[in-house]
């Protein structure tokens, strides 16, 4: 039952799809916003109804352990880029039921979700408590305020679920220190005419914005920071994996 209690309005579901089929929302700017915040919400409903589909048959120690590994196999890929020396902050923005704090069970490291509740909640492979030198808070990306500042801002594959992508980069740009480092992976477009079809529809149900990587860098260097380093994770056909590198200008 906890996974349908994120289900939008089914009032708020049918005008969004009416909105989408029809197009009448496209020259109003409040009905854009209106639009966004559902897009948001259904996604974030279906993002965890994926993570119980896609870890129902996965053994919990066998999938953290393939997940450590794909973690320390990425860090590695990025030497020549960053290398993370001990005693430096960390903080790993939408980090999900797995992320790069699976690494770092011990340490004084922040991860911040919105879906943490609700990870811990139904997905066996996810408990607090498992990693007692983290400090989890259970927030949007764009909606978490702190005082401190990080050596290193991960947003690992999160950014395109956030509801409003630019307070989305402006929060991680402000957590980054005078000397940090702001290393952000993203699914980008290879074609515009597709980019353009997903905005329109729900093609990407999981992910509610839709840009491509020149798009990505540009809302980075917005925030005064400039991208150093872009590394091709994975190629494919409608998206490639990119993980971006920036420092403060």
């Amino acid at each position: 039952r906890t996974y349908f209690s994120n289900v939008p309005n089914p009032q708020e579901l049918i005008t969004f799809i009416a909105a989408v089929l029809t197009g009448e929302n496209d020259s109003d700017a409040a009905g854009k916003l209106i639009d966004m915040k559902l897009r948001w919400k259904t996604a974030q409903f279906f993002e965890v109804i994926w993570w119980w589909f896609y870890l129902s048959r996965k053994d919990k120690e066998d999938y953290l352990e393939k997940k450590k590994l794909y973690w320390q196999k990425l860090l590695k890929d990025c030497a020549g880029s960053f290398v993370i020396k001990p005693g430096e902050t960390i903080i790993d923005m939408g980090c999900g039921p797995s992320g790069l704090y699976i690494l770092f069970p011990d340490s004084n490291m922040t991860a911040v979700d919105p879906l943490l509740d609700k990870y811990e909640q139904n997905l066996p492979v996810f408990s607090r408590k498992a990693y007692p030198g983290v400090r989890f808070v259970c927030s949007p990306i764009e909606a978490y305020t702190t005082s401190e500042t990080f050596d290193y801002v991960f947003c690992m594959n999160a950014i395109n679920h956030v509801a409003d992508i630019r307070k989305g980069f402006a929060t991680l740009a402000r957590l980054g220190g005078p000397k940090a480092k702001l290393i952000v992976t993203i699914d980008a477009h290879t074609m515009g005419w597709m980019k353009a079809v997903f905005r329109i529809g729900p093609g990407d149900i999981l992910h509610p914005h839709q840009y491509d990587k020149e798009e990505y860098i540009a809302f980075i260097e917005d925030e005064g920071y400039k991208v150093t380093a872009t590394i091709c994770l994975e190629k494919g056909m409608v998206f490639d994996h990119y993980l971006l590198v920036a420092e403060r200008a």
